[in-house]
């Protein structure tokens, strides 16, 4: 028998996602017109003996998530649940605290993920993988093959050539250690417990040691329990014959900003040609235009002039008016986008309304596509003192007037603009 296990993070995380972060949870947040964690749960949903998936992080269950998880359970026939830690525990600390759940039902094996990575999910790849190298007992990293410059932003993997085993591990490394990248997706059995069990006793030790290093005011059983899967753990048992990586070549990245969202739209919407064809809106008589990949949710209201796509995804109640243009955009629900306006490389916030003949447009901040590896740029927001242009963003209810231009810029929530702005955050 099999689980899985989703790192979802928390309100403290997330940050980088604003202001679409302060409506909705940045793992529900949705991609391809799905919220961003039912790529995970569909993955998982699809191999065999899975008997429960495991949220795991520190948001406040809320109505939306007990909504999400009510509604993944009746459509994928297995048992989701959210187990909330106390605290940021990071990645291995979170899977040790609710260990006992995750172990209940003696599982053999069990995948840990996390939310913010969209990916094909090679699960039974890196099952079978895990079955052909090393002992029944290795851990399994999914990997895949970055360039030279960005492979510094990730977590770094060497490894032996014939036998796949991880020899050497390091969590962005300051130079050039390999362009093999971790993917933020694993495969452990139960022993992976005794080594973050050793880390969390050495941290306790610590403690007793140097009670006030630090910051005085978080208690010493959370500091003893936050423990990082990526430095803790793999760094040290790399080369020990128990680490394997499985590289995969299939499409990977994360989701780190919500320009990587737009992206990971794209990865996705391309997907459903193979896994839901149904979710691909198609050319019909008295139907919008439709070029390239496009998700159009069935509640959506879109004029027959409109031309949508390459690259969209159209939410719940969205209304498209005549004329209308939208390329590579997600329109999230209740938005309303006037006649003849045009949208390209944005996102429009719940319930927004873009004026007439207005034009809402961002540069978008692709991964080279010149270079096979090339990942996405985890962009800063300002860049020698200037904001980057980067796709622009509106907040919920935002209201763009008739003919204006917003350009490169991000705009919070709830605003009532009144002409035209470019290169800036509008709070």
């Amino acid at each position: 028998m099999l689980k899985a296990v989703i790192l979802i993070g928390g309100p403290q995380k997330g940050t980088r996602f604003r202001p679409l972060s302060f409506e909705v949870p940045k793992p529900l947040f949705p991609v391809a017109g799905v919220p961003m964690l039912q790529h995970h749960i569909e993955a998982c949903a699809q191999v065999p003996n899975m008997k429960e998936i495991l949220l795991v992080g520190f948001y406040q269950p809320n109505e939306e998530l007990n909504r999400f998880l009510l509604s993944a359970q009746q459509d994928f026939k297995v048992s989701v649940r959210y187990l909330q830690e106390y605290a940021a525990l990071g990645t291995g600390g979170g899977i040790y605290h609710f260990r006992d759940q995750i172990l209940s039902g003696s599982p053999e094996a069990f995948v840990v993920m996390n939310a913010d990575v969209c990916s094909e999910f090679p699960l039974m790849d890196m099952l079978n993988f895990q079955k052909e190298h090393g002992d029944a007992h290795s851990f399994i990293i999914l990997g895949t093959a970055a360039n030279r410059k960005q492979s510094l932003n990730y977590g770094c993997i060497v490894e032996n050539e014939q036998t796949s085993e991880v020899l050497h591990y390091v969590e962005k490394p300051s130079t050039f250690v390999s362009d093999i990248i971790n993917c933020g997706i694993y495969l452990f059995t139960p022993d992976i417990f005794q080594h973050i069990g050793a880390v969390f006793q050495k941290n306790q030790q610590d403690l007793m040691l140097y009670p006030y290093e630090g910051d005085e005011q978080s208690n010493g059983w959370q500091r003893a329990e936050a423990i990082r899967l990526e430095q803790d753990i793999f760094t040290a048992l790399a080369g020990q014959g128990k680490l394997y990586v499985y590289k995969t070549d299939r499409f990977w990245s994360q989701i780190k900003s919500a320009g990587s969202a737009i992206y990971a739209s794209r990865l996705y919407l391309n997907q459903y040609h193979k896994t839901h064809p149904e979710r691909l809106a198609a050319n019909k008589d008295g139907g919008p235009k439709i070029c390239g990949n496009v998700y159009i949710h069935p509640t959506a209201n879109i004029d027959p002039t409109a031309v949508l796509g390459p690259n969209v995804s159209i939410g719940t109640g969205v209304t498209i008016g005549a004329g209308v243009r939208v390329r590579e955009s997600i329109i999230l629900h209740g938005a309303t986008l006037q006649d003849h306006s045009c949208v390209l490389n944005s996102i429009v916030g719940w319930e927004s309304t873009i004026g007439k003949w207005a034009r809402v447009e961002g540069t978008p901040s692709d991964p080279n596509p010149n270079d096979p590896y090339s990942k996405i740029d985890s962009e800063t927001l300002f860049r020698d003192g200037k904001l980057t242009p980067s796709i622009t963003i509106l907040g919920c209810n935002v209201t763009i007037p008739s003919e204006v231009i917003i350009l490169n810029s991000i705009v919070l929530p709830h605003k009532d603009l009144n002409r035209s702005f470019k290169n800036q955050i509008i709070l």
